[in-house]
């Protein structure tokens, strides 16, 4: 009687403690301590201590990784320690095979694994299901995230993404080289055009020029109708002389781009479209403006202004640059200086630059050839040529070419028939 007592008081003691309290390693460890107790008590009777023991590999099991180890030879040295315990206070040994304590031990241990299983089989399914309804979430806010970051330059959404910063109002005064451009003869070109028309040729445009301002590490700050505004220098700059120069090569491959575009253009019907271009360096403030609930990543000053302003002085295809400008690219690019210009809100007037084109001032090593006149139209890409296009590209010059003598041979027959008769009339 007293050892059930010992036997069974403990036991529901450790069935208690094992399901009222949050598993975690003190209570694992004293859990374990009860078990082990128990096993060195009676001995390693053989039934007893395997159920117990299925009990004390089952906690070790739900604890964290790095603690098996402690909690295993926490029970193997309770155990030993308890078994020679009750060797010296029971010399005689004991024999628990021929009652019905190791079954109900049995049976009471297989209940607790069960119930452990099943809650532990319950948590995995609850977890499975909630893995899945958060990967769906997951899934469509990374769609959702894909959308909106077309929204905003990649320069300020990507390192609020990698680095989770906070996002507030705040900005800061930095040199910047800005450019500002839009299309000649768009205005005059939309009263004659539908609407469909007009807006497949802006965004076709718009397209275009995109790539290209990411190719060169732009800040796209925005599209205002035909026209678009980026600046480099923020918040990633190479410097201020290399922020310029990549400003202005950008703006060059704009300008040749145009020139592609407008050839396809014309085949629709749409003549006249030409960029023009202006490009400041200088003091501006940059950064988060507005309010708490609605930002927006854009740059305020002067030189923004003044870009503006020389944009609308340039002519077609011209890139005009202010002197700051000029000073960082002179020995890159040959420019041409403009005039000291009177622009609307500035007191002094503004030398301006225009950058010259460097295919059409690199003789035979220019990879674009462009030419233009009533009737006539030559556009030579170099850069986009493939080498089984040569042949074909001769051929069809080769017929022009004849077509052009024939024509020329005609006009002169017709100019010599024509001061033949003259010459007849007279006498």
């Amino acid at each position: 009687m007293a050892l059930s007592i010992i036997i069974i008081l403990p036991s529901l003691m450790i069935f208690i403690y094992n399901y009222r309290r949050k598993t975690s390693f003190w209570t694992s460890n004293i859990v374990i301590i009860l078990l082990a107790v128990v096993i060195g008590a009676i001995q390693f009777c053989m039934v007893i201590s395997l159920s117990l023991a299925s009990l004390i590999a089952m906690r070790i099991i739900l604890n964290k990784p790095e603690n098996h180890l402690r909690l295993f030879t926490v029970a193997l040295v309770t155990a030993i320690v308890f078994y020679y315990v009750s060797n010296i206070l029971d010399a005689g040994g004991m024999d628990c095979n021929d009652s019905w304590l190791p079954t109900v031990i049995l049976l009471a241990s297989m209940a607790v694994i069960l119930c452990q299983f099943r809650r532990t089989h319950k948590k995995h399914t609850d977890y499975k299901e909630s893995a899945y309804q958060a990967g769906g979430r997951l899934s469509t806010m990374v769609s959702v995230i894909n959308k909106l970051t077309r929204f905003v330059p990649p320069q300020v959404w990507e390192p609020i993404v990698r680095a989770d910063m906070p996002v507030t109002v705040s900005n800061k005064r930095a040199k910047l080289t800005i450019m500002f451009s839009d299309i000649v003869g768009f205005t005059e070109l939309s009263d004659s055009l539908s609407a469909d028309n007009l807006a497949d040729i802006l965004n076709t445009y718009m397209h275009c020029m995109t790539m290209i301002a990411d190719k060169h590490g732009a800040v796209l700050d925005k599209f205002i109708g035909d026209g678009m505004v980026c600046f480099f220098g923020e918040p990633d700059s190479r410097g201020s002389r290399q922020d310029a120069l990549d400003c202005v090569a950008m703006a060059i491959d704009m300008r040749r781009e145009m020139r592609t575009l407008r050839q396809k253009w014309r085949l629709m019907g749409f003549e006249g479209l030409y960029i023009r271009i202006g490009i400041t360096t200088g003091y501006c403030h940059v950064g988060n403006f507005g309010s708490n609930n609605r930002l927006s990543y854009t740059l305020i000053g002067k030189e923004a202004n003044l870009a503006s302003r020389l944009q609308s002085c340039g002519g077609k295809d011209e890139i005009l640059i202010n002197e700051s400008t000029y000073d960082y690219v002179c020995h890159n690019y040959e420019c041409q200086y403009i005039a000291a210009l009177e622009l609307k809100g500035f007191d002094d007037k503004v030398n301006a630059w225009q950058v010259l084109d460097p295919d059409s001032h690199g003789g035979y090593l220019s990879k674009w050839v462009d030419h233009t006149l009533p009737g006539f139209n030559l556009h030579l890409n170099f850069k986009d040529m493939k080498d089984e296009d040569y042949q074909d590209i001769r051929s069809r010059l080769n017929v022009a070419l004849e077509r052009v003598e024939k024509e020329e041979e005609k006009v002169a027959a017709s100019i010599a028939a024509e001061s033949k008769r003259h010459k007849t009339g007279q006498r």
